[in-house]
């Protein structure tokens, strides 16, 4: 009959424990991510195949070489505008990025298409921001992003308990918002196509892509 060796269980059970504390750090330290940095991009891709176009479209918005992992809709507090440039200069390829992304995608001939990112600011940059993404088809640029810009600067508005009418044109609503000194500034990052005249796949994306560092 076998017999175990001295101290092989209390080495087993140690080395149960480290785990243990291995994976509770781990944990801890996604549970307490937060980006430091953010940039925007947006791309366009034509395929045969759907899923051909939509990682066209991400090659064209730099960002093809990442693990990419949607999240909901929250500007961290403090953290950073960047370019793209810069962004892509912290990445490593492979890496598992957060992000906000709008996407779209249609085969049809000569349809309109758009995705957006709207991005509404705190004028206190210790306090959260929001990101909202909009996509849909026959919309233009210009509504599009309106749209998107005004779903985030009115998520944060109420959160900061800025008083509004909500049946208000978006253009008096956003004078609303930055004259009462509590939203620092809201944009929108927009990408539109007209579907290939051949009936290709075409797929449209806006993303804001979080950086750690």
């Amino acid at each position: 009959m076998s017999r175990a060796r001295p101290g092989f269980f209390g080495r087993q059970n140690a080395l149960q424990g480290l785990d243990r504390g291995i994976r509770l750090k781990y944990n801890i330290l996604i549970m307490d991510f937060v980006p430091q940095k953010i940039f925007f991009t947006k791309g366009v891709g034509v395929h045969r195949e759907q899923l051909a176009s939509f990682e066209l479209a991400l090659r064209d918005a730099g960002i093809a070489a990442f693990n990419l992992v949607p999240v909901s809709s929250i500007f961290p507090p403090n953290c950073q505008k960047i370019s793209r440039e810069e962004g892509l200069k912290i990445l490593k390829p492979g890496s598992i990025v957060h992000c906000v992304i709008a996407r779209v995608a249609a085969n049809e001939p000569n349809r309109l298409m758009v995705a957006s990112i709207g991005t509404a600011l705190p004028q206190d940059s210790a306090q959260y921001g929001y990101l909202s993404e909009h996509h849909s088809f026959g919309e233009t640029n210009e509504k599009a992003g309106e749209y998107a810009e005004d779903l985030a600067a009115t998520m944060l508005a109420t959160t900061l308990g800025i008083e509004f009418n909500s049946e208000a044109a978006w253009d008096e609503r956003e004078q609303v918002y930055k004259t009462s000194g509590k939203i620092f500034k809201s944009f929108n990052t927009t990408q539109s196509a007209i579907g290939n005249k051949d009936g290709l796949w075409t797929s449209v994306v806006a993303l804001a892509v979080f950086v750690a560092e």
